[in-house]
């Protein structure tokens, strides 16, 4: 019987959990750059650029990558295959609003299972500079929700944003 109890404690303690561990998740982080917006945009429409200054490039510079479509186009997909760090799964640009926004459709596969969405933003920030948002957001289920209440994604995703950027604005400013 005391069997029976702990097992109901354990599956109350489960359902409570998952009813109240976050659904959604969103990391942004953004950055200012001594360069006009267009030229800003243009650069960062090519996904394939960021093979220059992606923090997960850096963490696998030796992944397999491979690409379908044109690259700054909607439809291009820039699939790829690297160590534990960087996992298995796809980008695909879902919607480009000319000077505004990229808006991609990240698919990954292992190490575990999921997708998110993803924006790239400018804004301009006058005197020729440009102001760069990089993002992305997805929700969580049942399991994997009560998991991110022990992982802080916008804390361990947000320090590779910041080094990505800090890297997009060095390469960009050194043109």
């Amino acid at each position: 019987m005391i069997v029976l109890y702990i097992i109901g404690i354990l599956v109350l303690l489960f359902i409570l959990l998952a009813l109240i561990a976050p659904k959604h998740y969103q990391v942004n982080r953004d950055i200012i750059i001594d360069k006009p917006l267009p030229e800003v945009f243009n650069y960062l429409k090519h996904i394939k650029n960021q093979d220059y200054w992606s923090p997960w490039k850096k963490k696998d510079p030796d992944m397999k990558q491979e690409f379908v479509g044109t690259d700054g186009e909607v439809g291009f997909i820039a699939k790829w295959d690297g160590n534990k760090e960087v996992g298995l799964g796809e980008q695909e640009i879902m919607n480009i609003i000319e000077n505004d926004r990229i808006e991609a459709r990240l698919r990954f596969f292992k190490p575990w299972k999921s997708e998110s969405d993803a924006v790239t933003k400018v804004e301009d920030a006058g005197q020729g500079k440009t102001k760069v948002i990089w993002g992305f957001s997805g929700s969580n289920k049942v399991p994997a929700n009560i998991f991110m209440m022990l992982y802080n994604v916008d804390k361990h995703v947000g320090k590779d944003f910041e080094e990505g950027l800090t890297s997009l604005k060095e390469i960009l400013e050194s043109k």
